[in-house]
């Protein structure tokens, strides 16, 4: 294991560990030399020491830089250093679809077939350069920030299947194709299916097949019909699930044969959910495949070939398992019948066609000497005209005749019996029998000493919460369950039409006819949406919370409603909505801010300028006196917001008023401060807002002010001002109010000198 701070191929320096798998692990690491941060992929010690594996992983790899994709991982190099393997690639900021769909929960149908068509992408471009991902699952798919996906470990899982590696090691059983799991040959269509089942993950939230290990796992995609993806979710578009059921094909040449062929129709559903596909074409018989030789794949081997031995009405989704009795446990929900000929000779008051206490001679086969040889051409399956069946052994022909005659009865008796009892002539003294149940899985039997055994079924119970009320009717009825009662409540938790309760646990063992209770939602109770329009806000969403909303905000103009106060809510007054259900207050935020240019106030007396500030919709500000030379007394000097500037409505303008000129006598000695400097603003959320900026002296008081309108982040704004008539050299800050009256002095940084001239 690397540890942060270490160097390869005196290059990548180690940051931290970012993920593990069966044969690697990768680290962030930084490329010193291109400045930039990779991902390097560091074969386990196992597999370094194997240097037959180590070859075909480099070839491998190198293959797989040739691929320039956007949905796919880009290979740098693959390289060596001291020992250590490793693989330099593309860092991708994100997470597994795995984690993905962990996090998220099924995804939306949108974005399902927009992952599926970026993954089939990846795939086409590989398989267009002759290369097979065979490892393709949910573990093996990055999705970035952007929501973009990124497939991984191309060609890497040829190396490791052409080696002798662990199940563990070979990553997931559960999105392998059927020829991967028999060992057979595997193409592009086997990157198909186990994008299928990955699809299936997508919009189902789970994988089609469960099991114990591997093995019983690897069988299912054998032998098992999945559980369709509407089944569980009828929301699911019925031409996507169409998409990925003839992925999911068993035979290979029922699939989609090539990746452009599957994002043809994936292309076709999202332009237009409602059109059909056609599911898969006619059956074409398999071809030849080759078998594993590992020791979980010899098993999966085994098994799938007793499966196709057994005959067609004994066919089983799993192989019955033998217990003590004798007799066969239900696997699965598959009840076995066992052969009990004892049993059977016992009911009927039949001997038992084998016991010969009258024969003393062992039973000898006919010779072979009898048999004429046969030849090897066309007629090979005819014997010799002259051969004698007299010539038989006894014992064999007696065997042969009373198996005959045994069958015959056996068959009459079993007619005779359900006739009887459809027609009800053994109805007869049932007061006087006595029933015996017994849980196991034989059919009812009945014999002359007045015992009925009834023979009950008894099945595992499945968990089905959290399915939709089709998807565990189906899945119950299934497994054998034959009284399943459905039960509609409201349910603010989980959404309509969903199980949100079962009366048996996952596990336990029931009769078929057991009444089993599965509660289905008919969603949260609805309730009326009271009316707080005019409303303070704080009080309409007090209303709103004890009537049993959750309330969020959403703020408007308006000329007719005071700000802060409701304008309306999302869904209206007197609509019914779910308890506890989201409902939007729209307050409003006053009349809509409206800008005026503010008008030159220089030479009017006070009350002019006050005056004409009203009649443009400003405000009057600070009025200020200082001795003037050029202005006669009484009338503005100057104002601090020259005039044409827009401004909005209400905005306070302050100006100087003339006291007229100095008298030389009279006049003290005084100082003017001179403000220079600038303001940036250094928050986003301030742009295009309007601020003024005060000049407070030592006294607390505002002596001067501007108004400044954040354009950009980062751009200064001059505020530098004159202050006269002072008595002393008093210092001065710089305050920065929001149009709300705020102080966001803090989100702005200061360049600000002062200097003083005496006068």
């Amino acid at each position: 294991m690397l540890k942060p701070g270490m160097i390869l191929c005196d290059r990548y320096e180690v940051l931290e560990v970012v993920g593990a798998g069966g044969m690697s692990i990768v680290y962030k690491t930084k490329d010193h030399r291109l400045n930039r941060n990779v991902a390097i992929k560091m074969l386990k010690p196992e597999f370094v020491n194997d240097k037959n594996f180590v070859t075909k992983f480099r070839i491998e790899a190198q293959a797989s830089a040739g691929l320039t994709h956007p949905n796919i991982v880009n290979v740098y190099d693959v390289t060596e250093d001291d020992g250590i393997y490793f693989i330099v690639m593309e860092l991708v900021e994100g997470i597994t679809l795995k984690e993905y769909i962990t996090e998220n929960g099924r995804l939306p149908m949108d974005k399902a077939i927009d992952f599926s068509i970026q993954i089939a992408s990846a795939l086409e471009t590989a398989h267009e350069n002759h290369i097979i991902h065979r490892d393709i699952k949910p573990q093996n798919i990055l999705v970035n920030k952007n929501g973009n996906l990124k497939v991984t470990d191309f060609g890497i899982a040829k190396a490791a299947s052409a080696n002798t590696l662990t199940s563990g090691a070979m990553g997931s059983v559960h999105y392998i194709s059927p020829e991967q799991a028999r060992g057979g040959y595997c193409d592009e269509r086997s990157d198909i299916y186990s994008l299928g089942i990955t699809m299936y993950e997508m919009v189902t939230g789970r994988v089609p097949y469960e099991g114990d290990n591997n093995v019983s796992v690897a069988l299912m995609h054998i032998q098992n019909e999945m559980i369709s993806p509407r089944d569980y979710y009828p929301d699911i578009y019925a031409s996507f699930e169409k998409i990925i059921l003839k992925a999911t094909q068993k035979k290979p040449e029922r699939r989609y044969l090539t990746a452009s062929a599957l994002i043809a129709d994936l292309r076709r559903v999202q332009n237009n959910p409602n059109i059909d596909i056609v599911l898969a074409p006619s059956a074409i018989t398999n071809g030849n495949t080759q078998e594993w030789s590992k020791e979980e794949i010899e098993a999966v081997r085994n098994a799938s070939h007793n499966v196709q031995q057994r005959p067609v009405d004994t066919y089983m989704s799993n192989p019955p398992i033998q217990n003590e009795m004798g007799e066969m446990k239900p696997v699965q929900g598959i009840s076995p019948i066992p052969v009990n000929s004892q049993r059977i000779n016992q009911l009927l008051e039949v001997e038992d066609p084998w016991d010969y206490e009258d024969e003393e001679e062992d039973y000898t086969p006919a010779p072979r000497g009898k048999l004429k040889k046969v030849q090897d051409d066309d007629d090979d399956d005819e014997y010799d005209d002259d051969y004698d069946d007299s010539e038989l052994d006894p014992n064999l022909k007696k065997a042969v005749v009373i198996g005959a005659v045994l069958t015959a009865v056996i068959l009459a008796m079993i007619v005779l019996f359900v006739l009887g009892k459809v027609m009800g002539w053994f109805n007869f003294g049932d007061r006087n029998k006595t029933t015996t149940t017994i849980t196991t899985a034989a059919p009812v039997e009945n014999d002359d000493t007045g015992i009925s055994v009834e023979v009950v079924n008894e099945y595992e119970m499945q968990d089905v919460v959290g399915l939709s009320e089709a998807a565990a009717q189906k899945i119950l009825s299934d497994k054998g369950f034959t009284n399943v009662v459905t039960q509609v409540e409201n349910n603010s938790e989980v959404q309509e039409g969903y199980v949100f309760y079962q009366s048996a646990n996952k596990g336990d063992m029931l009769r078929a006819d057991a009444e089993i209770v599965i509660k289905v939602s008919a969603g949260a109770v609805e309730i009326q949406v009271p009316d707080v329009v005019d409303y303070e806000d704080q009080r309409a969403v007090t209303i709103l919370q004890e009537t049993g909303f959750t309330v969020t905000h959403s703020f408007e103009n308006s000329e007719t409603v005071e700000k802060d106060k409701v304008i309306r809510t999302e869904p209206e007054a007197g609509n019914m909505a779910p308890e506890g259900s989201k409902i939007i207050l729209v307050v409003s935020n006053g009349s809509a801010e409206k800008n005026v240019e503010v008008p030159n106030l220089t030479g009017y007396t006070q009350a002019q300028a006050e005056n004409t500030l009203a009649s443009k919709k400003l405000a009057t500000g600070t009025i200020s006196h200082e001795n003037s030379d050029n202005v006669a007394e009484g009338y503005v000097i100057r104002q601090n917001t020259a005039s044409g500037t827009e401004v909005p409505e209400g905005t306070a303008i302050d100006f100087v008023i003339s006291d007229g000129p100095v008298t030389t006598e009279e006049v003290p000695a005084t100082y003017t401060a001179n403000i220079k400097g600038t303001v940036t603003c250094n928050n986003e959320e301030f742009i295009n807002q309007t601020f003024t900026v005060q000049v407070i002296n030592s006294e607390g008081v505002a002596v001067a002010q501007s108004q400044i309108t954040v354009a950009a982040a980062g751009q200064p704004y001059d505020v530098s001002n004159t202050i006269a008539d002072l008595q002393s050299q008093e210092s001065f800050t710089i305050n920065i109010i929001a149009s709300d009256g705020s102080n966001v002095t803090s989100s702005f940084s200061q360049n600000v000198s002062t200097t003083y001239s005496e006068n």
